[in-house]
């Protein structure tokens, strides 16, 4: 684990994971978590990813988990969140071309950096995830939903955001799995106010990326659980715009799917990137 400074100054919590038999340059993933959640909602994906031969990197962003919460507003915006990316993967893989993996708002993120720098980017992997809102009033929609959660934050606490109907969002369906109680530990121990600012300031506003999905040539895994009413569609619209992309439903899961179905995801995870190692081989 480390503090990975960022341009302006902000200190951002990352680890990263080495294989235990690592060729001489393993394959990279960074994932990127969901709005309100910690790296530890990855950490099911850890020690499978390593024992596939990955080098796997988790990361908050700023206002989240371990990173600082900056009071400044400047200091938020989806520009921000682009260059604190590229400057985690600097440090845990420099030079190298990585795998980027988001969940929900993590997934629009890591589309933002391909677009940003596609030469920096080996392969996307979207999960319960959607190019944002072209529509205006849906976009309206989001932005009134993201305000009531930044409300809810700064005036009852992250306690009771675990432990509200957002829970099934935030670390699952299945809240009884070890997985899902670390998620929220970490979740509960966040700065509220930190996570607020960054709702109103990056994620309600997101621009969205559906007209420039065709320009993103890279090997795209599209998955989503198939009780996430919420992404079912935004799925269907990643993997039909995205020139490069596989699409799969996990049974039983909703948005926390890779915590609900932990098994599931990850083997279908380490078949595409298994594939996607094979074929940078060839």
């Amino acid at each position: 684990m480390a503090e990975v400074t960022a341009g302006d100054g902000v200190k951002l919590y990352a680890e990263v994971h080495e294989p235990p038999r690592a060729p001489a340059e393993p394959l990279s993933i960074v994932l990127s978590c969901a709005l309100c959640t910690t790296h530890e909602n990855w950490r099911p994906q850890v020690e499978p990813l390593r024992g596939a031969g990955l080098r796997v990197v988790l990361w908050d962003y700023r206002g989240h988990g371990r990173s600082e919460s900056p009071e400044d507003p400047e200091a938020y915006s989806m520009a921000r969140v682009v260059d604190d990316l590229g400057r985690v993967l600097d440090w845990a893989a420099p030079g190298q071309l990585a795998v980027l993996g988001g969940l929900s708002f993590g997934g629009l993120a890591s589309l933002h950096f391909a677009l940003v720098h596609p030469a920096r980017v080996r392969a996307l992997v979207l999960v319960d995830s959607g190019p944002g809102f072209k529509n205006p009033e849906a976009q309206a929609r989001w932005e009134a939903g993201v305000e009531r959660t930044a409300g809810f934050l700064e005036a009852r606490g992250m306690g009771a955001f675990v432990a509200s109907r957002a829970a099934d969002t935030a670390v699952g369906l299945r809240p009884e799995l070890p997985a899902a109680r670390a998620a929220a530990d970490a979740i509960a121990a966040q700065d509220p106010h930190g996570l607020a600012r960054f709702a109103r300031l990056v994620a309600a506003p997101a621009a969205p990326v559906i007209d420039e999905l065709a320009s993103i040539r890279h090997p795209s895994l599209v998955i989503v659980g198939e009780k996430d009413d919420a992404y079912l569609r935004a799925a269907e619209v990643l993997a039909a715009r995205l020139p490069e992309a596989e699409h799969v439903t996990i049974p039983r899961a909703g948005h926390m799917v890779n915590i609900e179905e932990a098994e599931a995801f990850n083997s279908v995870l380490i078949r595409f990137l298994r594939k996607l190692a094979a074929s940078s081989s060839d």
